[in-house]
């Protein structure tokens, strides 16, 4: 038997005979000819079947597929530059159908929660494929400047005895005779490799959040993109770590995937350039209000209009898609974020925004255990609860910082998509456990 080629494949082989497998997109069933559009895994192709009295029981067959059959074909390739597809087709010598397909549940005006329950259905679209070879480009472009700069790759536990930040948005599983929780953040974790003495340390994982939001933006299940590394001067040098990945990844996908994307998302995505631009939480504060809009929230954390207003105010500015808000308010950061000499009511951390989202938080953490059991305490917090938390700080540890950052995210606001259920390959909300 041939073996199978990929449709991607085809164009760089000589006419001839081959073989393709995949699913049938559409069958054109004409009196003396039949085509059909066979869709793989990495595109589509035109198959050709001349009806007479030697195809008969081939064309029998291609007339009863339906949209979705999964099917193979033994045929003879030729280069044909009137074919708009490819500019090639396949004559047809022998089919075989490996699975029938029913009528489909979906179509292309089927809701988004139409298309979940369906998933598998759904992503069998080209531009849902495409997300995810971004999503993958993304990970590796990331993973291998990790890598060329010695950083250790972790894959944390994600039952955790006690909290990874507050008790808030935890889920509680039962563990035996005793409760455990689903980790939030790999936090604790990645901070224990500094005083372990790893130096630089990443992690693509699941993190949970028992949040019962219903925004575009937010899941109770996603891939945390994490990193943390030692001796840092302040929160300058994650930045700097944080825009040089992110900048590597983007150059990544705009040449493996910039025509796709164009194609299929009409965005022209360019690779930004560096430094992102960097502005106070403060001052952020005073060009939203400038722009018309008042941050309602008490404890003056940015709400999501903010976000919107402050990246467009810096698209129109400086002509960026991103921007560091730095120097946040210590009443709204967690125990562990650095505050600066002299200076406790700001932390040497930031959120970083991307095309009017945040898509991630970075820090400088707190590495002296006297002020990091003040600041516990000064949260309400019970140390006790933290005390193996508090155990990595009393054998010495080096000045460090890191960040965590959603994957779905930053693929949702790369490709302009509408919902992080768009970018996540099987979601999951409030009122969503399945497929």
């Amino acid at each position: 038997m041939t073996q199978r080629t990929l449709i991607k494949d085809l164009a760089s082989l000589p006419d001839g005979p081959v073989r393709v497998s995949g699913w049938v997109e559409t069958v054109r069933d004409q009196k003396r000819v039949q085509f059909v559009i066979l869709r793989d895994e990495s595109g589509s192709a035109q198959l050709v079947n001349p009806v007479n009295d030697e195809t008969a029981a081939t064309a029998a067959t291609i007339s009863g597929l339906m949209h979705g059959s999964f099917v193979s074909v033994e045929g003879d390739l030729k280069a044909d530059e009137r074919v708009k597809l490819g500019g090639l087709e396949v004559k047809v010598r022998e089919l075989t159908v490996e699975s029938v397909a029913k009528d489909s549940p979906i179509a292309d005006d089927s809701s988004i929660d139409k298309r979940l329950d369906w998933r598998f259905l759904d992503l069998r679209r080209p531009e849902a494929q495409l997300i995810f070879r971004v999503q993958t480009t993304i990970e590796h472009a990331m993973r291998q400047h990790w890598i060329d700069e010695g950083f250790i790759e972790l894959h944390t536990p994600k039952l955790m005895a006690t909290a990874s930040e507050s008790r808030a948005e935890l889920f509680e599983v039962p563990y035996f005779d005793t409760t455990a929780y689903l980790a939030q953040s790999p936090q604790l974790f990645k901070q224990m490799a500094q005083s372990a003495g790893f130096g630089k340390i990443f992690e693509i994982g699941p993190a949970f959040r028992a949040d019962p939001s219903f925004t575009s933006r937010h899941a109770t299940e996603f891939t945390s993109v994490d990193s943390e590394i030692s001796w840092i001067d302040s929160h300058e040098d994650v930045m700097q770590l944080h825009e040089t990945l992110l900048t590597k990844a983007l150059a990544a996908v705009v040449e493996r995937h910039g025509a796709e994307i164009q194609q299929h998302f009409g965005i022209e995505l360019q690779v930004p350039t560096t430094p992102f631009p960097r502005i106070p939480h403060a001052e952020v504060k005073a060009i939203v209000e400038a722009r018309g809009h008042r941050i309602e929230r008490q404890d003056g954390d940015l709400d999501p209009e903010a976000e919107r207003q402050i990246s467009q105010h810096v698209k129109e500015e400086l002509g960026h898609d991103f921007v560091f808000v730095t120097e946040y308010p210590s009443s709204v950061r967690p125990f562990y974020h650095l505050r600066p000499e002299g200076r406790p009511e700001v932390t040497n951390s930031y959120d970083l925004i991307y095309n009017g989202v945040e898509i991630s938080t970075g820090a400088q953490r707190e590495h002296r255990v006297d002020v990091l059991e003040a600041q516990i305490a000064e949260k309400g917090m019970d140390a006790a609860e933290l005390e193996e938390y508090l155990d990595f700080f009393r054998y010495g540890v080096p000045p460090h910082g890191g960040f965590g950052m959603g994957l779905a995210r930053v693929v949702m606001l790369m490709l302009g998509l509408h919902s992080i259920r768009e970018s996540t390959y099987l979601f999951r909300g409030p009122t969503r456990l399945t497929p």
